[in-house]
């Protein structure tokens, strides 16, 4: 794969001025317009008892309407909790519920065309730590880009943005994370745009782009977004507490207060409309600051009634001098620009399931090898295996205790290790999925299948190391074909722990419930595994019929004994393994029955995860 990104570089180092060229100017100019966008969620009350339970109606948006034509930035300011975020997701066609209103992108309902042409950067840059800057963006532009664009030519683009975002210092920089170092946050954001600006879209999203970052950064971020809407796209972002300089270069802004609109027009007038409505500050000071004060109600009184008074000024002001021109603008703007979408055929994917998959399997196995082959998850499993080697050395037949209790070591350590390692896996990548999904990048069963099949050979290699080294020094059965059953059974076991922390990581999407729901389970097939308690209650005996453990358990005991064999007991004597009491009570017969039984959990177990993944962005 290193070798691959290398080609690639190469191959496009050439090309990377003439690509730039490719995103000077929108795709398709958008007008968007939104009129008296309202939306509600519903709030469960908690009464005395159950039973008194309520569920209140709260509104979010109260009526907020407006509209970005092309070339324009429209900036919406408001405190925490006034509703931006939300009304910027319902812009962006990816807010479900009770919403009302009308929003239309050139006359238009949000359709799948729509979406294709349109970018959403949210405020938290989800990433993947481990791949550079110039991987991230080629995975996506092999992802995000249609068939009807050539691979050499999907990977200009990625070059095109790069330059054009000013990323090509740190292009062959890992992205890092909390606890790797890579580039710095104003790099990062840029990645995240860089990811949506690959197909060039007209509609752009930005949930605060300059969230945490100093105010040269922001600038430079700002100053991105302008010369991208002065190409012709419309540009619409939220933003908590903008600089003065920042605040000036904003074409439009919107101004929320506890949902309400409190102003909407040019950035420039915002302070020229509230002194002719009264409010002017005390003293100079950032636009922004005075626009946030007011919209938390505070003007000269700091008092809490004052505060509730000011805000229904604000409001009842717009009402009388803004919303009436606002919305003859909306009625009188001609939808002029036909871009043509409407009628354009556009496939429901832009790539088939088959490059999906290739795409992702390749994108996973790199970002996940440096987790797999950590060497502290190296080192753990190699003293284990030497420890246990050492303990059971060369312990054989005639120590069949030992050997049966090795064995079912084996099912058990290498029952939680899977486990825990996938319980994690959906997860930590639940924002990185709901983000691609949200964006239409592929489908979720290639992702599905791409994530399983790429874990397969990071997750065998171990074990079978494991086995390698205690197998031989425990005296197990010196025979090839008792070894590779041995493997078999292990490793078949593996695949179905594995799968039921799939499974219950994505049913429960939370790491510390889901490892405590498993650590529950998995202990409870090891109690009925059969070599802990031979005489179990019938009432409680149904466990072992859905134990991994015991099944692995069996198989492994089939790999190294037959009911024929003998063993030294007594004086000068020899019995038979078959009836040695740890092995009787589990039964050496029924080895095809304990495959398939494995077999059904491993499919029904990965079956639960996908239909749980499903309630995860879009679920087509």
């Amino acid at each position: 794969m290193e070798q691959e990104m290398t080609d690639i570089e190469a191959q496009t180092k050439a090309a990377t001025q003439e690509g730039s060229a490719v995103f000077k100017n929108a795709n398709r100019p958008v007008i968007l317009k939104f009129e008296d966008v309202v939306y509600k969620i519903k709030i469960k009350k908690e009464g005395f008892l159950k039973k008194n339970m309520k569920a209140e109606k709260k509104m979010i948006l109260k009526g907020v309407s407006g509209i970005v034509l092309p070339g324009e930035i429209l900036a919406m300011l408001g405190p925490s909790g006034s509703g931006k975020t939300t009304l910027l997701t319902a812009l962006g066609g990816r807010l479900g519920g009770r919403l009302n209103g009308t929003i239309t992108y050139n006359g238009k309902p949000f359709s799948n065309p729509m979406k294709r042409n349109t970018g959403f950067v949210t405020q938290d840059d989800v990433l993947y730590p481990h791949l550079t800057v110039t991987e991230t963006l080629v995975f996506t532009a092999l992802l995000r880009l249609p068939n009807s664009i050539t691979k050499e030519e999907k990977i200009m683009h990625a070059e095109a943005v790069i330059t054009q975002l000013g990323l090509t210092k740190c292009k062959n920089s890992i992205i890092g994370g909390p606890f790797l170092r890579g580039v710095s946050g104003g790099e990062r954001k840029r990645v995240s745009i860089g990811q949506e600006m690959l197909i060039n879209p007209s509609l752009l999203f930005l949930d605060e782009p300059t969230s945490g970052l100093d105010s040269t950064t922001a600038q430079r971020i700002v100053s991105t977004l302008w010369e991208l809407a002065n190409g012709g796209r419309t540009v619409v972002m939220t933003i908590h507490q903008p600089s003065s300089r920042l605040f000036y270069m904003f074409h439009k802004v919107l101004l929320l207060s506890e949902g309400n609109p409190v102003y909407f027009g040019m950035g420039p007038g915002a302070m020229d409309y509230f002194s002719s409505i009264g409010y002017v500050p005390s003293v100079a000071m950032n636009p922004s600051d005075f626009l946030l004060d007011l919209a938390n109600g505070v003007s000269s009184d700091d008092s809490q009634d004052n505060q509730t008074v000011t805000k229904q000024i604000l409001i009842s002001a717009y009402k009388n001098h803004l919303a009436a021109n606002l919305k003859e603008e909306l009625q009188n703007r001609d939808n002029h620009l036909q871009d043509g979408l409407e009628n354009k055929e556009f496939a429901q994917w832009s790539t088939t399931w088959c490059q999906q998959f290739s795409v992702l399997f390749r994108r996973g196995v790199k970002e996940r090898k440096h987790e797999s082959f950590s060497g502290l998850k190296i080192g753990q499993v190699l003293v284990v295996a030497v420890l246990s080697g050492l303990l059971w050395w060369q312990s054989d037949v005639s120590h069949l205790q030992d050997q049966t209790g090795l064995l079912f070591f084996y099912s058990g350590f290498w029952g939680f290790f899977p486990l825990f390692q996938a319980i994690f896996t959906f997860p930590q990548e639940r924002m990185m999925l709901e983000k691609e999904r949200s964006s239409g990048m592929y489908k979720l069963s290639s992702y599905f299948m791409a994530r399983t099949i790429g874990d397969l050979p990071m997750e065998l290699i171990l074990p079978t190391i494991f086995v390698i080294i205690t197998y031989w020094m425990a005296g197990l059965k010196p025979t090839a074909g008792n070894f590779l059953y041995t493997l078999f059974a292990l490793l078949f076991s593996i695949l179905v722990s594995q799968g039921m922390g799939l499974a219950l990581g994505a049913l429960v999407m939370d790491q510390k419930s889901a490892t405590i729901l498993g650590s529950v389970i998995m202990l409870s097939f090891l109690l009925a595994g059969g070599y802990y308690v031979q005489h179990v209650p019938p009432f409680i005996s149904w466990i072992k019929y859905v134990s991994i453990s015991h099944y692995t358990y069996k198989l492994l005991m089939g790999s190294q004994y037959k009911p024929n064999d003998t063993y030294p007991c007594g004086t000068n004597g020899f019995c038979l393994v078959g009836e040695f009491p740890a092995i009787k009570a589990v039964g050496l017969d029924g080895q095809i029955l304990s495959v398939v039984a494995l077999f059904i959990m491993l499919v029904i177990y990965r079956l639960i995860a996908y239909l749980a993944l499903t309630r995860i962005g879009v679920t087509k």
